[in-house]
């Protein structure tokens, strides 16, 4: 995230500005660039895609107080929260930027004076009584505006999320620690989950700024402190962006600071687990997802995330055959029979979403794929089995959904897509492109896949029945034999070959007028080219 504002602007910012749209986001939601295609001769995953894009487009509407489209959590859900719907609409921006766009500005708009932003917009109502944070808002929408060159939203979010970080900072660090405090349990969207037994799901008059009257309160929380740690380095970016070089420095040492608090105070190293650390300075002692939110924000180093995956992550506890669940399956917390809603050990399609944000980073993108295929697999088989699906949660051990959601839940249809094309398609990041060769796989079986890239090139993927042709702007650059993820930059330039399956892999490269290279790849290997 070191994109300065001359790269920035590159990106289209200066051009929308230029001829008076004052959003790029804006112009290609209006003249109508391709939506991402999928087709496959595979009916059972083509049939699971297409529905899933039928149940989003069914949950973009409009709420009451901002008067454009946005991407609800559908289902139950009639409405947006800030812990998980400005990331939704992000990985949705493909298809509807407009509504990824008005999904964040919708936060924004509504935040008050005093700098809080809200914890959902709903059919019903505004909410205020919790701050309901994961994914910071602040990094997603420095990815969105980014990606599409939108200025104004730079803008909108730095000033926003500079004012919501101050709000944090005065209402949320009463014991002067400098973390996070949680006042409620749905404070981190953790509804019915053994952390928070005895912890009111609200705080006191709907009011985010009382904590309620329970001696363990106010707790000093890992993952509401790695929100605004990623919320920093986003800010720490967005400030370069705009040429605020001294704003940048400060964030960046303000996130650093919080990290280095993060791992002293609340990671407990014979655990290997992050914890909550309550008013008593007692630890609440659940092993739960929290340590995925702690991966997402990319708060540990290589080496902890290593000693991590090895003791937690990949141990039986958190990998059943369906990953990954709320609370570790050797936790005594562990609740079963699994509720509704729940949060206490259920595999929570949220947490799948939000898996694409650490596995890669952290170079796992081998078992990351059997997780995905996992995923899908329980998806596709929800949906044939009951004619509807996109449900909010499954048993971990069964990959069953829990009937009691009624379906039409958009993370998850959101996981189907986002997966189907981290699994054998192409995926656009803010420097490369990631080609996901799978010949073989369900998802490519006559499969091809075409997009058009924030440069404005037309990507696409060709499959044949044992290697792939990959195009740019119609033409071939490339044909991959096995099994392997390409990586290269915007323009097709060569970068990488890693390794995506479990087992060894033999790949074969070719480029027009050049020999065939054969590559040995072993599980996340990466080859620079």
């Amino acid at each position: 995230m070191n994109l300065d504002r001359r790269a920035f602007l590159r990106t289209g910012a200066a051009t929308a500005a230029a001829a008076g749209i004052g959003r790029l986001a804006h112009a290609i939601a209006t003249n109508g660039a391709a939506a991402p295609k999928f087709h496959t001769t595979n009916t059972r995953w083509q049939t699971t895609y297409d529905t899933a894009l039928q149940t989003l487009a069914g949950n973009v509407q409009v709420l009451p107080h901002f008067d454009k489209p946005v991407l609800i959590e559908g289902s139950v859900y009639r409405g947006i929260w800030q812990e998980c719907g400005p990331h939704e609409s992000l990985v949705y921006r493909k298809f509807r930027p407009d509504v990824a766009r008005n999904t964040h500005m919708t936060f924004f708009a509504l935040q008050r004076e005093d700098g809080q932003l809200p914890a959902n917009n709903k059919t019903t109502e505004t909410g205020f009584g919790q701050i309901q944070m994961v994914v910071p808002i602040a990094a997603t929408a420095w990815e969105l505006a980014r990606a599409t060159g939108d200025d104004e939203l730079l803008r909108a979010a730095y000033t926003a999320c500079s004012r919501w970080d101050d709000w944090l900072m005065k209402y949320r660090n009463t014991r002067g620690t400098g973390l996070v405090e949680g006042f409620c349990t749905y404070d981190t969207g953790n509804d019915n989950s053994p952390r928070f037994a005895g912890i009111p799901n609200q705080c006191p008059h709907k009011d985010a700024k009382e904590c309620p009257p329970v001696p363990s309160l106010p707790r000093l929380c890992p993952d509401l402190s790695a929100t605004i740690y990623g919320q920093r380095v986003a800010l720490a970016a967005m400030a370069n962006a705009l040429g605020k070089s001294a704003e940048a420095v400060h964030w960046q040492e303000r996130a650093e600071h919080l990290r280095s608090l993060i791992l002293a105070k609340l990671f407990v190293a014979e655990d290997a687990a992050f914890y909550d650390l309550d008013a008593q300075d007692q630890f609440v002692k659940v092993r739960s997802e929290i340590i995925t939110r702690i991966c997402s924000e990319h708060v540990i180093d290589q080496k902890l995330f290593d000693d991590l995956w090895q003791r937690q992550i990949h141990a039986t506890a958190f990998w059943p055959t369906y990953p990954l669940p709320s609370v570790a399956m050797d936790d005594p917390k562990f609740v079963r029979p699994i509720p509704r809603n729940s949060w206490g050990g259920a595999s929570q399609a949220l947490t799948a979403l939000r898996a694409g944000r650490w596995f890669d980073h952290y170079h796992r993108s081998a078992e990351f794929s059997q997780m995905m295929d996992a995923w899908c697999t329980a998806i596709q088989t929800d949906v044939a089995d009951h004619g509807s699906g996109f449900r909010q949660q499954m048993d971990p051990l069964t990959g069953a959904f829990s009937q009691e959601d009624p379906a039409g839940y958009s993370p998850c249809a959101l996981t189907m897509l986002d997966y189907t094309w981290r699994l054998a398609g192409i995926v656009e990041e803010a420097d490369s492109l990631h080609w996901n060769i799978r010949p073989g796989h369900a998802a490519a079986q006559s499969a091809t896949y075409s997009l058009t890239s924030d440069t404005g090139r037309n990507l696409e993927l060709r499959y044949k029945p044992t290697s792939a042709d990959l195009l740019l702007n119609g033409r071939p650059f490339a044909h991959v034999e096995g099994t392997a993820r390409l990586v290269t930059g915007k323009h097709g330039e060569l970068k990488a070959l890693v390794g995506i399956d479990l087992k060894p892999q033999k790949a074969v490269l070719t480029q027009p007028g050049h020999r065939p290279r054969t590559f040995q790849l072993a599980p996340n290997q990466q080859i620079p080219l």
